[in-house]
């Protein structure tokens, strides 16, 4: 039987009629990409993306109910962790009920009709930038500067009607935007993916029991008693558990000095069991909220 790509489109639940996705960024985004990865089955008629400036923002209509889901990312295999969106996790009544994995791809693109050898300027999110570190090199007369989004060059160039500039971006910027692209795939490492969370509102929490039997990681933020030996204390129920830890990640505390949350990911076959071991976490911790239960990607 032929294996599952890591970017197969996971299953989450109709949350209704009409979705109406938040993400943080442009249109042509890469979390516009993965929102239509995730959702991909809805008719045009059925889906519309809400780009959002700010994190925050995509928080914020997740709150006060005028989308139904939100995309965002939450890591990437080369830059690590997006430690805001952990920050916001903990600070908003959301649930994960999904994820996807994108395979990111840096394309120059740049108005139409334009030619490679009249470029002086590259725009893009300075992440984007960092990870084409080996075309830039080669390419020292062109300057590299940072932008706020990568689609959000392609569309301040088209804007602009820019012919000496050129962005870092994804090829969805290009078509949405009707851009061109000049080169494709000028990232320095090919096995580059970010993960991306599929929320919902805690009210709608319930909606993850229409997932499928495949429901099999989760994710879980805590704070442990500030002494020697507590966070051994708490790994060790996960393993005797025989609970799969996945991923460990770890916020500071506001107002605490040297205290942390720690944010997990642990993959599980029998939901008794991780339910076992979350009870019997929850007296070594001075919070512990559960994010979500999903497929994993």
């Amino acid at each position: 039987m032929k294996s599952k790509s890591p970017v197969d489109k996971p299953t989450v639940p109709h949350l209704s009629a009409r979705h109406r996705v938040a993400i943080q960024g442009e249109l042509g985004s890469n979390s516009h990409a993965a929102a239509v990865q995730v959702f991909g089955q809805a008719s045009p008629d059925d889906l519309e993306i809400v780009p959002c400036a700010l994190s925050a923002e995509v928080f914020e209509r997740l709150r006060n109910g005028s989308v139904t889901t939100a995309v965002l990312p939450i890591e990437n295999s080369l830059h690590g962790s997006v430690f805001e969106h952990y920050d916001l996790l903990l600070d908003h009544e959301v649930t994960v009920v999904g994820e996807t994995l994108l395979r990111i791809r840096h394309n120059l693109i740049a108005l139409p009709g334009v030619d490679l050898s009249r470029l002086r300027r590259v725009l893009s999110h300075p992440v984007a930038l960092s990870q084409c570190r080996r075309w830039l090199r080669a390419h020292p007369d062109i300057e590299a500067v940072p932008a706020y989004d990568t689609a959000g060059s392609v569309k301040q160039l088209m804007l602009a009607g820019s012919r000496d500039a050129a962005a870092i971006a994804p090829e969805l910027a290009a078509v949405h935007y009707g851009a061109e692209i000049l080169l494709r795939g000028i990232e320095d490492h090919p096995e580059n993916y970010t993960r991306f969370y599929v929320l919902v509102p805690e009210s709608k929490r319930h909606l993850s029991a229409q997932l499928p039997s495949g429901a099999n990681k989760a994710s879980l933020a805590f704070t442990l008693e500030h002494r020697p030996g507590s966070l051994l204390e708490a790994l060790a129920i996960f393993h005797r558990a025989g609970l799969n830890l996945t991923r460990i990640e770890s916020r500071p505390v506001p107002g605490r000095p040297w205290e942390y949350v720690f944010f997990v990911d642990v993959r599980f076959d029998d939901p008794a069991a991780l339910n076992l071991a979350i009870e019997s976490l929850r007296p070594h911790t001075q919070m512990l909220k559960e994010l979500g239960r999903y497929p994993a990607a």
